[in-house]
C-alpha cells in the first residue's frame, strides 16, 4: 500500500475526534518512530510503498487512537526536557508545564558553584529528577514514589538516559521529619514536586485519553481535601531544607493563593506564584527561613 493512502486513511477515520492538525502530527510522529522516516518523505517520495508489516502497526495505532489512546502509550515514549522518557499506563505522560518547572530550577541554580543535593517528590516517570540530574553537574539527586509500578518506570528511564539518580519507594502522605528511607533523612537544597492536585469536580474539563489511559492516583484528589499532598510535602520540605532552601511546586491553577497560603503558614519566606506559557499559575516557589 502506498504511505500516503495510508496517512488519507488516517485523515478520514481520526479527523472528527483530533483534527486534520494533530492527526497529521500523529501519523509523522508514527512513521518516525516505527521506521525512522522523516516527516517530509512523502514530499520526496509520494509513491513510497510500505509493507505489510508496516501497513499492519499503522493500522493498530489509528484503532487505538479512535479508542482515545495517548500517542506516547502506542509508541511508549514521551519527549520531555530534549530525552525520550518511556511510559506506560502507571505514570503520567509528563507535560509542558512541568518542563517549566524544571527549567525554572535550572535558571536559579545556572550560577551556583557548589554541589545540590535535590529531592523529588511523587516521580512518576522520573522526568523531573532525571532532566535535573542530567542538567547539573555533581548534584545528587532524589526521588521517591508510592508506586512500584512506577519506580519500574523511573528505574527504566534511569538507566537507558544514563542518569544517575537515587530512588526511593515511600508515601509522601506519611512522611515524618525522622523518616525510616535513610536516604530521605538528610538536608536537601532543593525539593521539587507535582502531585496529584485534580479535583473531582474538575474530570469533566478532561479528555478521555486522560482520564481512561493515565493513572488516577497520581491525577485526582478529593473535592473535600485537594491540597492534601501540598500540605504533605510542604511539612517535609519545612524540616528537611536547609537554610534558604526552595522548594518548586506544580500546582492545580484554580488553587494558587490557596496554596500559597500552606507555604506562608510553614516555615517560608519570599514565596513566588508563576504563570506557565497560557497565562495560569501553575508553579510556586517557595525559600526556607
Amino acid at each position: 500500500m502506498l504511505l500516503k493512502e495510508v496517512k488519507n486513511i488516517f485523515h478520514a477515520e481520526l479527523d472528527a475526534i483530533y483534527g486534520k492538525d494533530e492527526v497529521n502530527s500523529f501519523f509523522y510522529l508514527l512513521i518516525e518512530h516505527y521506521f525512522e522516516l522523516e516527516r517530509f518523505v512523502l514530499a520526496l517520495q509520494p509513491n513510497l510503498n510500505i509493507e505489510k508489516e508496516q501497513e499492519t502497526i499503522l493500522f493498530k495505532a489509528l484503532s487505538e487512537l479512535k479508542l482515545h489512546k495517548p500517542i506516547q502509550h502506542i509508541t511508549g515514549t514521551a519527549y520531555f526536557m530534549d530525552l525520550d522518557f518511556a511510559v506506560n499506563e502507571h505514570v503520567l505522560i509528563p507535560r509542558p508545564e512541568t518542563e517549566e518547572l524544571v527549567r525554572w530550577v535550572l535558571d536559579d541554580v545556572k550560577e551556583v558553584k557548589h554541589s545540590l543535593n535535590i529531592l523529588d517528590m511523587g516521580t512518576g516517570s522520573g522526568c523531573i529528577p532525571i532532566s535535573l540530574d542530567k542538567n547539573l553537574v555533581d548534584a545528587k539527586v532524589y526521588a521517591l514514589d508510592v508506586s512500584p509500578q512506577a519506580l519500574v518506570v523511573a528505574e527504566e528511564n534511569n538507566r537507558t538516559l544514563g542518569a544517575n539518580v537515587t530512588f526511593v519507594k515511600a508515601d509522601m502522605l506519611s512522611l515524618h521529619s525522622k523518616t525510616s528511607a535513610k536516604e530521605l533523612d538528610q538536608k536537601f537544597d532543593i525539593i521539587i514536586s507535582n502531585p496529584p492536585y485534580v479535583r473531582e469536580l474538575e474530570k469533566a474539563e478532561m479528555q478521555n485519553n486522560v482520564i481512561d489511559h493515565e493513572p488516577s492516583l497520581a491525577l485526582f484528589v478529593p473535592d473535600e481535601d485537594p491540597l492534601k499532598f501540598y500540605k504533605a510535602v510542604v511539612n517535609f520540605a519545612s524540616e528537611h531544607l536547609n537554610k534558604n532552601g526552595c522548594l518548586y511546586l506544580e500546582i492545580n491553577q484554580y488553587l494558587g493563593e490557596e496554596t500559597k497560603r500552606i507555604l506562608q503558614q510553614s516555615n517560608f519566606k519570599t514565596i513566588y506564584l508563576r504563570p506557565d506559557m497560557f497565562g495560569n499559575d501553575r508553579m510556586i516557589k517557595g525559600i526556607r527561613k
